[in-house]
Formats: C-alpha cells, structure tokens, sequence
C-alpha cells in the first residue's frame, strides 16, 4: 500500500515539474519571439530608410550634373551659333555631352530645333510633364532639373535639364535616360529589400504602403500586392510599426518554438522518470531492509510456542 501511495506521488511530481517547465519554457519562448521580432523590425526599418536616402542623395547628385551639362550645352551654342539650327552637330554635341537628347526653346517656350526633329513644335503647354517648366518663362536666372517622369511625346522614363542661355533670348534642355539610377531604383524597390532580408523559418516580413495598406514586399511573395489588414495573422504572433511611408511586420509562427520545446519537455521527462525509478526503488529496499531489522528483532524477542 505505502509502495502504491509512493508511486503515485512520484507520478503528481513528475506530471507537476513536467507542467511548470512547459510554462516556463512558454514564457521564456515568448519574450524571445517578441525580442528577435522587434530586432528584424527595426532592421528592416532601417534598411528601408538608408535606401530612401541614397536614392534621395543620387537623384540631386544626377539633377546638379544634368544642370550642369545643360549650361556646357549653352555654352557651346553661344560659341558656335551656327549649330543653333543644325540637327546633325547638335546631336554630335548630345554625344559629346553624353545626354540623350538637346532641345532648344525660344522666350514662348516652343521647341524651335533640337538633336530630335520630332519634338519640333512642342511647347510647355503640350502636356504636364512640359508645363512643369513653366515657372522659367518668369524667370531668366532660373534653371530646373525634372525628377524621373515619362516624356509626353512617348511616355519615356527621362530626366530633363533646363537653363537660359546668356543673353537670355532662348532656351536649352537637355534629356537624360537616367538608366543608373533606375537600375539603383529597381534594386531598391521595397519587393527586392524585403526579399533579401535573412529569416529563419516560421517567420515572415511585410512591408506595406501605409496610404493603401498594399504589400509592397513579403518573404513570401505570395502576399504582394494584398491588403495587410486582410492577411490571415491568427497563427502567428506579430510585432507591428508604422514608420513614414511604410507599415512594417514581423510574424512569428505559434509553432515556431513548439518543436523545441516538446523535446525539451521530452528530455527532461525521461531524466525526471529516470530518477523517480531510481528513488522508488533505492526508497523501496531501504523499506525492505528496515522491515526485515524489524521482523528479526521481533522474532529474536519473542518465542513462537509462548
């Protein structure tokens, strides 16, 4: 009966030591996922900002050049004002100059010639990624330098230049297919940032557009272009932040330290098992050897006829 009741606490102890471990091990899993989740999250943010920024920092790097250019564009014309009106040297000058195209506008604000014939009769009135040249018209000391915009006449992706010459009785635009900094554009897109982002399996990243709430970029790029808010997280543990144009975050499977901490469990079980055995059964003949001390001294005082 003793060695039943015995059993029977070994197994309330083990079943008790068993549980308090799975708590703690939850507790600790849990401030562990919250603590690696707000470590990606500000890695992403800061990744995402330090993109922003070098692209920021190269298109007016590109904008001071492409200004520049334009104003070397002037200068050669005011030199040799025969090339005002030829197309063929002044394409020799866009080359020269290494931009893609050279326009010439008068105090209207028409092109009147140019290295591309085609654009012959446009005006800052032809559409808004002209007009957007439209405050020199006002001012002769001023020059301009577009962000990347399609051109109007073919809806290509160009920069575009502009200066008064000095006299100040026409104008010269320079166009630029900025090819280098769309290259760097594209590969700092939020999609291919996000991609690129190390995480372990169980976790997910998204970043998304904090106007439109769509995925830009995921680990999973099953869930670009997806609203954030109707993305299923009831399996996961996510850590949230808005940060300027983005909504960053991070998702960690439930089950993510579960593998872990079942084996864990397991090994400790199996040790706890192991050592209530080993106690039962060292309790066990401890009892026994006591028992036959007993019976012994019982039987070498007492005479079995009497």
């Amino acid at each position: 009966m003793k060695k039943r009741k015995l059993i029977i606490l070994t197994i309330t102890i083990i079943a008790a030591a068993l549980l308090l471990e799975g708590f703690i091990l939850k507790y600790v899993n849990d401030k562990n996922s919250d603590r690696t989740s707000k470590v990606l999250l500000d890695r992403v943010i800061t990744v995402l900002d330090k993109n922003d920024k070098s692209e920021e920092a190269l298109i007016k790097s590109l904008k001071d050049d492409y200004i520049v250019r334009a104003k070397a564009v002037s200068y050669i014309i005011d030199a040799k004002p025969e090339v005002e009106y030829d197309v063929d040297e002044l394409q020799k000058i866009a080359a020269l100059i290494s931009v893609d195209e050279i326009h010439l506008f008068d105090t209207k604000g028409y092109i009147y010639s140019g290295s591309v014939p085609k654009y012959f009769g446009y005006s800052f009135d032809s559409g808004e990624q002209m007009a957007y040249f439209k405050p020199m018209l006002k001012d002769k000391k001023l020059t301009m330098c577009q962000d990347v915009t399609p051109n109007t006449s073919e809806a290509k992706e160009m920069m575009y230049a502009i200066t008064w010459n000095k006299a100040g009785n026409k104008m010269i635009q320079v166009g630029i297919e900025p090819k280098r900094l769309l290259n760097e554009a594209k590969q700092n897109e939020v999609s291919n940032v996000v991609a690129d982002m190390p995480v372990y399996k169980g976790m997910e990243i998204l970043v998304a557009d904090a106007d439109t709430k769509s995925v830009a970029g995921a680990t999973d790029s099953s869930k670009i272009g997806q609203e954030i808010d109707s993305i299923d997280m009831r399996n996961y543990r996510c850590v949230e932040k808005q940060d300027g144009a983005y909504i960053v975050a991070v998702m960690v499977e439930d089950s993510y330290y579960l593998q872990g901490s079942l084996f864990a469990i397991l090994i400790v079980g199996i040790y706890l098992t192991l050592a209530s055995c080993c106690m039962v059964y060292m309790l066990s003949k401890v009892m026994k050897e006591k028992y036959e001390k007993e019976k012994f001294r019982y039987t070498s005082n007492t005479d079995e006829l009497t």
